[in-house]
């Protein structure tokens, strides 16, 4: 394991697992992904918590500003990430390999992603897939919904089935 980088909420995850890392992988790297309209970038690169422009789909990730949890957490790299880099990611997931997440996760895979374009090749990066997709069907995995925050839509997500349910 070479790096380690996941979205905050309260911070706990980051904070934890960094602070374990760090005291037993000497030269690990830490990573922070941050939805548009969070803060946690600005935090990590220049010490104020100031939030980035626009908004994220995200549900439960995003801190606005600098709390005990984290003011100590070391990181090495912070991004924001634009909900139109991350959600296709999640989509890939489901249609390829049958695992259906939420929008959380997506900003953890974008940010691992980036993290991996930066660190290069032969780079082992982890992060967490902290939630499940049935808690977004109202929205990411709605295609009207999709639509109106400009973000795109899979084509397998708008497929109408032509299964005939057998219930009398």
């Amino acid at each position: 394991m070479d790096a380690f980088i996941c979205a905050v909420g309260s911070g706990g995850t980051l904070a934890g697992v960094s602070k374990y890392l760090q005291e037993n992988k000497p030269g690990v790297v830490i990573g922070c992904a941050d939805p548009r309209g969070a803060a946690m970038q600005s935090l990590f690169t220049t010490g104020e918590a100031v939030a980035s422009q626009g908004g994220s789909i995200s549900e439960g990730i995003g801190l606005g500003r600098k709390t005990p949890i984290v003011q100590d957490v070391k990181v090495d790299h912070a991004y924001t990430i634009d909900d139109a880099d991350a959600v296709p990611l999640v989509f890939d997931l489901a249609e390829n390999e049958g695992l259906l997440l939420g929008g959380s996760t997506a900003i953890n895979l974008a940010g691992a992603r980036k993290l991996a374009a930066e660190l290069g090749p032969g780079k082992t990066i982890v992060t967490i897939l902290c939630d499940h997709g049935t808690r977004y069907q109202s929205k990411l995995y709605n295609p009207d919904f999709l639509r109106s925050k400009n973000l795109p839509v899979p084509e397998w997500l708008e497929r109408k089935t032509t299964i005939q349910a057998p219930f009398a």
